[in-house]
């Protein structure tokens, strides 16, 4: 903070205006952390460059924007502006320097509005945004519908700041919302992704983002699979808590914080194959009738990728989140599993993760832990080596005893790397040792 106020206090010097504006002004006031300190000024972006020479970076120079770093710290130092039309639904084609009170009409919402004198403290308030703050409301400012018609993103941010914050959506600005909530397939894949997973981990429930996400129709835009997770009934002696909406949220809102993206996005769709397998069919145990979803787990995968696809998020998230849903249901079998699988299993890259998906899932449904406790002590038995060591025999060993590469080869290296989980190596070993001299001898 005290090198975005040293910036401020040059262009003041200099004879400009400078203040503090945005969201920084919203969490100073809120008593939040900061995370990132804008400052506007009357200064234009040539002008914050010849006063920081050597310091800006012009990333946004178009739009009155330039990057002033100081102390190992990088601020954002805007122009006084408005903007031009809006084409696309996202950027405006220009800007027009302007005055404190324009800058302010031209932001999103009210509590975003707000700028602050960075030597005073004093709060300076265009559009009601100290007032919203007092009765925790997000409210567009002005026109909502001309907001969101600049900018569509807007839409999916109103939901986030509601949900993070814990304020009431306007009523005004949540109809808006549900009046043109198609207008957000208009918005790049990757701006959604980022709105969705920072509202899922950095509210402090989930669940309540979800719902305002429904309530405004911008779920069917952007997560139809999800919606269809309501009324999905379970069987009540598995799944007391209700149908797999109600699981999902309460799973989601239990989240160690703060909150691995991926093992959000992992609880989240962990059931999103539960639709497609609904089925009435009868108990393995009892042979009655109930609810049952067969396969659920890789008719999810398959969703999973398809929607983190849709969504573009990068490659290995992807692969993350799938194997998270796939893997879920593993555990089940977790106690009848021969060592080795067991042991490959439990090194799995993402088993940690798993495992915590492991423990809501069973603490939100029928909560029995007993397979649960066997694989997190079976885990945890592997504190002095690794679960999967180095394997002993590798491929250059078998060929420099003449064994040919290709199929054969890779199942042998398979069988011994079992043997050597299961602590039976030298035996394995010896045996094919000893087939292999039998084969060579004369």
């Amino acid at each position: 903070m005290n090198a975005a106020r040293g910036i401020a206090r040059d262009l003041t010097r200099t004879g400009f205006q400078a203040y503090f504006a945005g969201g920084c002004v919203r969490d100073a006031l809120l008593g939040r952390p900061l995370k990132d300190v804008d400052i506007a000024t009357s200064a234009s972006p040539d002008q914050v460059e010849k006063l920081f020479e050597g310091h800006t970076v012009s990333v946004g120079k178009a739009f009155g924007v330039i990057l002033v770093q100081r102390d190992g710290f990088s601020f954002d130092v805007a122009t006084f502006r408005t903007d031009g039309p809006y084409t696309d639904g996202r950027h405006p084609e220009g800007v027009c320097f302007a005055t404190p009170e324009h800058d302010a009409q031209r932001r999103d919402f009210t509590v975003n509005g707000l700028f602050r004198d960075p030597e005073s403290g004093q709060v300076i308030d265009f559009v009601g945004g100290l007032a919203d703050l007092d009765a925790r409301v997000i409210r567009a400012i002005g026109d909502p519908e001309a907001r969101f018609r600049e900018d569509h993103l807007r839409m999916l941010r109103a939901v986030r700041f509601s949900a993070v914050l814990g304020f009431r959506l306007d009523d005004g600005t949540r109809e808006a919302i549900a009046r043109h909530a198609g207008w957000i397939k208009r918005v790049s894949a990757e701006r959604v992704a980022t709105e969705l997973v920072r509202m899922l981990c950095e509210s402090p429930r989930p669940s309540a983002a979800l719902d305002l996400l429904l309530e405004t129709g911008l779920l069917a835009q952007v997560l139809p699979e999800v919606l269809a997770l309501r009324g999905v009934e379970q069987p009540p002696q598995y799944h007391p808590e209700g149908d797999v909406w109600t699981h999902t949220c309460l799973m989601l809102d239990d989240l160690p914080t703060p909150r691995d993206p991926d093992l959000t996005l992992g609880v989240l769709f962990h059931d999103i194959g539960k639709p497609a397998a609904f089925c009435v069919a009868p108990d393995d145990t009892t042979g009655q009738l109930r609810i049952r979803f067969p396969c659920h787990a890789s008719i999810g995968v398959r969703m999973t990728k398809s929607i983190l696809t849709r969504l573009k998020f990068p490659t290995e998230r992807i692969e993350t989140v799938s194997a998270l849903v796939s893997e879920h249901m593993h555990f089940v079998d977790a106690q009848n599993m021969r060592r080795a699988k067991l042991r490959r299993f439990l090194g799995g890259p993402h088993f940690p993760k798993m495992l915590e998906l492991v423990r809501l899932d069973i603490k939100h449904s029928n909560g029995d832990f007993s397979t649960w406790d066997f694989l997190k002590s079976q885990y945890d038995a592997f504190t002095d080596e690794p679960v999967l060591p180095e394997p002993k025999i590798r491929g250059r060993d078998l060929l420099a005893l003449g064994i040919p590469p290709g199929p054969p080869m890779g199942k042998l290296l398979a069988e011994l790397y079992d043997a050597q989980l299961e602590g039976r190596f030298d035996e394995a070993w010896a045996h094919f040792s000893l087939a292999v001299k039998t084969q060579n001898a004369p």
